[in-house]
């Protein structure tokens, strides 16, 4: 079935008006009488606000039959229902809605535009375009609950007020409009308001190019910024990866007082370290990392005892020791909360004198460390461990493409039988794991190899070996041992300690998985919340190399709860552990360096006392590292842009990664590029959304466009400064 169709260009600059320092007439100003009849009709559902009634009950009782139809009191009544005064029932019936309806919270708008106010107990509450008033994303907010006449009889708001913007600077791109007035066209595709800039405010930015601004007020139609600093021409690689991060609010240099404390800090280990801690420098020890990895926060150490059991030590960088509480470097990574990994470059969270030389566990260099070593037989099971701070000396780095030469034996490189011996430990140790509850997920993630003038020329879809997996075990059998022995340390009243955690699934959205997967043909039942991660690893697999896998596994991903950390130990659902926290890298993590801190420090009375502060940075630094995920991705969205820039005309084929009102989203199969097609492009017939079933579907022919659908498509343009990739469909595959 051929579709082809011409995407609509962008064209030339589009030239605004003049930013208007008057609010606006209300074109929909209500005549007296209106206003009369609405006021008659609300009075009486008030004195009756216990009982609900039918549009013909309320003209009845309220003797205004003889002046209006029945449709002209229902319009009233729908009017009365979107300003959140009444509420629409089942069966054509209205009441009364309380003023307790009103409900504060964080409101998250989507690309569509639509937004949700997020609720912690019970569905989010969706919030109309037209209902979301001057909110903008991620802004705490006032809702008032409203009632719609639609058929899933879903939540559904209006923003009231606005309690706190979370964000007063944006980054994007300057434009001029009609008589010298300028525009700032936020990078956020979320942000559906362009920011008016007055000429005093524009601090020598001029048309065209990328700035950080921050947020005056909205007062007026647009809201209203000032230019903090000029980023450089829209487009260039550099302006764009400084714009993602100051996006996402992580500069990339430090304030001047906290390079200089870390600067002053010494590399040479003191004489009295030594005697502190256990020695562990002749033990065989050695460090697996990226390739380009600068920053190496763990290494693992082997030897085998006279009882034939092994001894795996899991070494980190003991950061505790080098950044003291408070202090400048403290206050700084404490903000960050963790580093941030752009398509071409890192930010770190500690200054590069820490995360890349006196902390990072070097090869051929003596180094302060946290370590857990464990006791181990060769069935894996662990005899006895330790956890305490060390001094060791890294005799070998690997990369990861290096260590899986040596397990596959296509390298006769150093440590080849105790890389063996360990490859078969992390083995057993994983299919423990996922006996016992894991939920093997995979990542479908990518990297670009880039030229000299840093243009991506080839897009690589990573890949986890048996070298990724090693590592990822013994850490993963570290970070649950000290969260299980910092527990064990309490005494009463127990301390508070930082836990990694990810909650039980919400049963109402397994039960939309369940639902959603039948339409690919497959069988699960989620009831009840007996063996639920046997029933997703089974799903997984079954999936497993299938046409519908990333879409199945994007949807489940979806379904689970977010892993956060907290001192409220619940437990972590995707890996089966009773206990988990995060201990393996303090270079790059602020948790693990809080949980280091109270390792040393277990009877903290600062934390026993105020266990809320422990609570609020916990938080912090759950926020932060959903914020970094999103500009990192952001970094991988624009080099995909980049990457199709020049094949504007190649088709390819795809999956289609989403659906919205007004289009579809395509993932290319070849190097995982997405990009959107406008409903209004596929001219074959008129599509509709249906959200049940994450499809479109067309009126006349009954075509349906579903969420992971194979499909072949054609790309009609790229946006370098909106980070988009315009798509036009060509046929269903």
């Amino acid at each position: 079935m051929s579709r082809k169709s011409k995407s609509s260009s962008r064209g030339g600059k589009k030239k605004r008006n003049k930013h208007t320092t008057k609010k606006g007439k209300n074109r929909g100003s209500k005549t007296a009488r209106n206003k009369l009849m609405e006021k008659r009709i609300l009075s009486f559902l008030k004195e009756n606000k216990s009982q609900a009634f039918s549009s013909k009950q309320i003209a009845s009782l309220t003797g205004i039959w003889s002046d209006l139809t029945n449709n002209q009191i229902r319009s009233y009544l729908d009017a009365l229902a979107d300003d959140g005064r009444v509420q629409y029932l089942d069966k054509g019936k209205y009441q009364y809605l309380f003023k307790s309806t009103l409900i504060s919270g964080k409101i998250e708008v989507t690309r569509s535009g639509a937004g949700y106010l997020l609720m912690e107990d019970g569905p989010d509450i969706y919030i109309h375009p037209k209902n979301i008033d001057k909110a903008l994303h991620g802004d705490f907010v006032k809702v008032k609950r409203i009632s719609k006449r639609s058929k899933d009889k879903k939540p559904e708001g209006k923003v009231v007020e606005i309690l706190q913007r979370v964000r007063t600077e944006f980054v994007g791109v300057v434009e001029e409009g009609f008589g010298g007035s300028y525009f700032l066209l936020a990078d956020d595709p979320r942000i559906k308001q362009d920011f008016y800039i007055a000429p005093k405010n524009l601090n020598g930015a001029k048309d065209g190019e990328k700035v950080h601004a921050r947020f005056l007020n909205w007062e007026n139609r647009s809201p209203e910024v000032e230019v903090i600093k000029v980023l450089g021409e829209a487009g260039e690689h550099n302006t764009e990866m400084h714009a993602i991060l100051f996006q996402y609010g992580f500069d990339p240099s430090f304030p001047p007082q906290v390079e200089a404390e870390a600067e002053a800090i010494k590399e040479e280990i003191p004489a009295k370290e030594y005697k502190q801690r256990r020695d562990m420098r002749k033990v065989t020890t050695f460090t697996i990392d990226p390739h380009d990895a600068k920053d190496f926060d763990d290494a693992l150490s082997f030897q085998v005892l006279e009882n034939g059991n092994y001894e795996v030590g899991v070494h980190i960088a003991d950061v505790s020791y080098y950044v003291k509480p408070d202090s400048p470097i403290d206050r700084e990574a404490f903000k960050r909360a963790t580093s941030v990994y752009l398509v071409d470059r890192t930010v770190p969270m500690l200054p590069e004198k820490l995360s890349n030389k006196v902390c990072s566990l070097r090869p051929h260099e003596e180094k302060l460390t946290y370590s857990a070593v464990f006791e181990m037989d060769k069935s894996a099971k662990v005899v006895n461990y330790w956890v305490g701070r060390t001094v060791t000396y890294s005799d070998h780095r690997f990369n990861y493409d290096q260590a899986q030469d040596v397990i596959e034996g296509k390298s006769e490189g150093p440590f080849k039988e105790e890389m063996g011996i360990l490859h078969d430990l992390a083995q057993k140790l994983r299919s423990k794991r996922m006996k016992t509850g894991s939920i093997e997920f995979e990542s479908n993630e990518v990297k670009f190899e880039l030229d000299e003038n840093d243009r991506p020329i080839r897009v690589i879809k990573k890949e986890m070996k048996d070298s990724n997996h090693l590592i990822e075990d013994f850490m993963l059998l570290a970070n649950r041992t000290v969260a299980r022995h910092i527990f064990q340390l309490q005494k009463n009243p127990p301390l508070p300690s930082v836990y990694r955690i990810h909650d039980h699934p919400n049963p109402d959205k397994l039960a939309s998985l369940q639902e959603f997967v039948k339409a690919f043909g497959h069988q699960v039942d989620f009831q009840g919340s007996e063996n639920t991660s046997d029933k997703l690893n089974s799903l997984l697999s079954k999936v497993k190399g299938s046409p519908e896998q990333n879409v199945i596994e994007t949807i489940a991903v979806r379904s689970m709860a977010k892993a956060i950390y907290s001192i409220n130990n619940v437990g972590h659902f995707g890996l089966g552990f009773e206990f988990y926290s995060h201990f393996t890298s303090p270079i790059r993590r602020y948790p693990d360096l809080m949980l280091h801190r109270l390792i040393t420090n277990y009877h903290n009375k600062v934390y026993r006392e105020n266990p809320n502060v422990m609570e609020e940075a916990c938080k912090h630094c759950s926020d932060r590292e959903r914020t970094a995920a999103e500009a990192e991705r952001a970094s991988i969205k624009y080099k995909q842009v980049e990457f199709l820039e020049d094949k504007v005309g190649a088709e390819f084929n795809g999956i289609i990664s989403g659906v919205i009102e007004s289009g579809i989203f395509v993932q290319l199969e070849e190097n995982l590029c997405e990009g959107f097609v406008p409903a209004h492009s596929m001219d074959d017939d008129y599509y509709a959304f249906d959200e049940a079933t994450y499809s479109m579907v067309g009126r006349d022919t009954d075509t349906r466009l579903r969420l992971g659908d194979p499909v072949r498509v054609e790309i009609t343009g790229t946006d370098m400064k909106r980070r988009t990739i315009d798509m036009a469909l060509v046929e269903q595959l």
